[in-house]
């Protein structure tokens, strides 16, 4: 991706979101003690709470050892995170990997967290540097992997998409490293991840959910969705929190009676196909859809179809 195409995305991207302070889980703090050096670049330590950190900065390891204060000016990102285990894993993989290629990650993050103004799971900082790692190694080998989720990605999940197509002209201008599209989509599902807190695999099967549910919308009517309209949108952003609620078990309250009524009532063809979701999903996913669940799809099916 040239500079030409970066700055492309950066404008449609600066389009699409407002701009919001970070949301990241990096802080600046003094008073720090080295509990371990990772390597050269990367330090274990303990702040003045006794809580373990991450730190990184250039040259930060060199010549030091366990207990010795680390000098403010030398501390680029501090990483705090909360989940027992987590800092070890991180630390580990640390030990691993280029400085270089933790800053692009961060540099990621950093960004998605600003541009989609959501708080992502601290989980991220482990998942995606390693991804990132891992991908560029597998392209130096000439071994890059097609992703075969790549069109839903781009439809169902267009703004971490935007994110990942960030991040391969990051990586190419900071490694000179031109990485596939795929890439992108593959950036986006760790992103969607890290956004609802549940793992790769329920993305996946929610990625596949979506997909199933538009082709019973399809198959029930006999017509191909326009994807580029503005009701198609406002149907894939429903029928995605309806699956993220699904596997997160936050489904929606019954709601009125009344109101699922009327939705029956006013929209009886769509209804019907929404009913159609609903048993599929029970038969499939072994998941309940409520009436109010059901409404709502309802009236977004016929909004797509007028």
């Amino acid at each position: 991706m040239n500079d030409t195409h970066e700055k492309s995305v950066i404008s449609r991207l600066a389009f699409l979101f407002s701009k919001f302070p970070g949301q990241g889980y990096m802080v600046r703090n003094s008073n720090m003690r080295i509990e371990k050096v990772i390597n050269n670049n990367v330090v274990s330590a303990l702040d003045e709470d006794g809580t373990e950190t991450v730190v990184m900065g250039r040259g930060i390891g060199y010549h030091t050892k366990q207990g010795m204060e680390i000098p403010e000016d030398k501390i680029e990102k501090v990483f705090r995170l909360e989940t027992p285990g987590t800092a070890g894993r991180f630390g580990s993989l640390l030990e691993k990997i280029p400085l270089e290629h933790l800053q692009i990650s961060t540099e990621i993050i950093d960004y998605a967290g600003n541009v989609l103004n959501r708080k992502l799971n601290e989980s991220i900082y482990l998942t995606l540097t390693d991804h990132i790692n891992f991908s560029i190694e597998r392209f130096r080998m000439n071994m890059m992997f097609c992703n075969p989720l790549i069109r839903e990605v781009k439809s169902f999940y267009k703004e971490e998409y935007l994110v990942g197509e960030y991040a391969i002209a990051l990586v190419e201008r900071k490694l000179g490293i031109k990485l596939p599209s795929d890439e992108a989509a593959s950036i986006a599902l760790h992103i969607v991840n890290a956004e609802y807190n549940i793992k790769m695999r329920d993305t996946i099967d929610i990625t596949n959910l979506i997909q199933e549910v538009l082709g019973i919308i399809e198959g029930y009517f006999q017509m191909k969705l326009e994807e580029h309209s503005i009701s198609y949108e406002r149907l894939i952003t429903h029928v995605r929190f309806l699956a993220e609620r699904i596997y997160c078990k936050e489904l929606l309250d019954e709601g009125s009676p009344e109101f699922c009524q009327m939705i029956a009532r006013l929209y009886p063809e769509e209804y019907g196909c929404s009913m159609n979701v609903r048993e599929y999903i029970k038969e499939h996913y072994e998941h309940s859809v409520t009436d109010e669940e059901v409404a709502y799809l309802a009236v977004h099916i016929k909004r797509v179809r007028m």
